[in-house]
């Protein structure tokens, strides 16, 4: 069989009794990892220990698969600058908190003749928020639509890891500055009172 020590070194090729006999003489087990290999390789290594690190990476990879999201903005080729700046604000965080965003353009009537419009419209956003995500699907056509899909430079786990330090960080001011905070809050309160009645409406993602 072919060797590998407890710490990835390559020790050669042995035969069963010398590897029975390093296992036994660094306290490990006798491990086959690929048994179809010509010879077998095997390695010394704690079995408990790494069963249990298999299956926390195993864990932590359905986590992180169950919360990719993929977010939706729709936008019409034509649209205007002020639509195109709060569309892309909305893409700039769904990025940030580490969501994959489809973007979709809509064309209607005449429009379907002009995808260089959507096309460009789609290039222009990626560029414009290359800091946060990068093109995942280039710009495609689907009937009467264009879709691209854009990918976020950071993880989900990393994006939530940082939102939780900096709600810590928030929390540590707020016990460290009580008055501070507390001025704050009620300047809040008397500036935007309507604010508390009633939440605003989310802006809606389709144009």
């Amino acid at each position: 069989m072919r060797l590998v020590g407890p710490s990835g070194e390559q020790v050669g090729i042995v035969p069963l009794a010398k590897a029975l006999e390093l296992a036994q003489e660094y306290d490990l087990d006798l491990v086959e990892v690929a048994a179809n290999a010509r010879p077998p390789v095997c390695k010394l290594m704690d079995y408990g220990k790494f069963k249990y690190e298999s299956a926390m990476k195993a864990r932590e990879a359905r986590k992180n698969q169950a919360h990719t999201v993929i977010k939706e903005m729709k936008l019409r080729p034509k649209i205007d600058p002020h639509d195109y700046d709060t569309k892309k604000g909305h893409v700039v965080r769904f990025l940030k908190q580490g969501d994959k965003v489809k973007i979709t353009i809509m064309f209607r009537g005449r429009e379907q003749s002009r995808p260089e419009l959507g096309y460009r419209l789609l290039q222009r956003l990626a560029e414009d928020v290359q800091d946060l995500g990068f093109i995942e699907s280039n710009p495609k056509q689907d009937g009467r639509n264009m879709i691209m899909v854009l990918g976020p430079h950071k993880k989900k786990t990393e994006a939530m890891a940082e939102a939780r330090e900096a709600q810590a960080a928030r929390k540590a001011d707020a016990k460290a500055n009580p008055g501070k905070s507390q001025n704050a809050a009620e300047g809040e309160l008397s500036e935007a009172p309507d604010e508390l009645s009633e939440a605003p409406a989310e802006a809606p993602a389709e144009a």
